[in-house]
């Protein structure tokens, strides 16, 4: 089977399964199996593909058609620019969620040496952004899941960042202690408990405890906001879910939402020392 042949029939295969975007996914994966890029799959389309190589990439085509995500699968994905390491037991990272990066990049600005905490931080790729765009930065990411903080360890180690402390802690935990931080960022969970059941099955393969908000799906706001009035001498950005910003601006107190390319109220912000957003 040529490597044509092959990616045809790993589009097929995923048009079946009801993937959306079954063409650009079979070639990711026929990418990724292969180690090639698109050029070399269409100045080699027409070559034998080696037969390890080709039952690897069925295997991912079978899997991605069984619900599993693509990201992985692959295991990584980009954010703002950059690739980071994702797999089972780590939220993967999302376009809305560089909003959070544009707001401290803005804020923080002009500012010499500034300090950064990124609580809930999951793979890292919002506080390791920080640190990698902002090099004279300290930026400390708390994060309490033994598989996300493996992931965290291995971004950190990816992006050959020097200026960023992991730090093991539940954001809910009363004893956390922090240091004072220039600006405060932060991507929790937010879906409602009762919500869970309803969610596409693809994000149900996430781990719950980077979805799971309790009742209201509030709890960790208020988390965050006391941690916010504690260590925060500047602005602090929150993602938040459909529909919530009203309620999470209120709890945070002196804050303005920011909306996403959606048009969806998505990142939540104080004012800080001013408006620098």
């Amino acid at each position: 089977m040529t490597l044509s042949e092959l990616q045809k029939k790993g589009e097929s295969v995923l048009r079946e399964a009801g993937v959306e975007n079954y063409s650009n996914e079979a070639r990711w994966l026929l990418e990724s199996a292969f180690g090639i890029n698109s050029s070399a799959i269409l100045l080699n389309g027409s070559s034998p593909a080696d037969v390890d190589k080709a039952e690897n990439f069925l295997s991912m085509v079978r899997e991605r058609a069984g619900g599993r995500p693509l990201q992985y699968i692959l295991g990584r994905w980009d954010f703002y620019g950059r690739e980071f390491a994702v797999g089972e037991g780590v939220l993967i990272p999302r376009p809305e969620t560089e909003m959070l990066v544009d707001c401290a990049l803005e804020y923080l600005r002009g500012r010499n040496n500034p300090t950064v905490i990124d609580l809930c931080a999951g793979s890292g790729c919002v506080g390791l952004t920080v640190a990698a765009e902002i090099p004279d930065s300290e930026v400390y990411l708390v994060e309490k899941y033994d598989e996300a903080f493996e992931y965290l360890k291995r971004n950190k180690e990816l992006l050959g960042v020097n200026n960023a402390v992991l730090i093991k802690a539940d954001v809910l935990d009363s004893g956390l202690v922090l240091p004072k931080a220039d600006m405060i960022l932060s991507n929790p969970p937010y879906i409602r408990s009762g919500e869970i059941p309803s969610l596409q099955a693809e994000v149900l393969r996430e781990p719950l405890t980077a979805l799971d908000a309790g009742e209201d799906g509030l709890v960790f706001y208020r988390a965050i906001a006391k941690l916010i009035r504690k260590y925060c001498s500047g602005a602090a950005a929150v993602e938040c879910g459909e529909n919530q910003a009203e309620d999470v601006a209120a709890i945070l107190g002196n804050a303005h939402s920011l909306r996403d390319f959606n048009s969806i109220d998505r990142i939540v912000v104080t004012e800080g020392e001013n408006d620098a957003f």
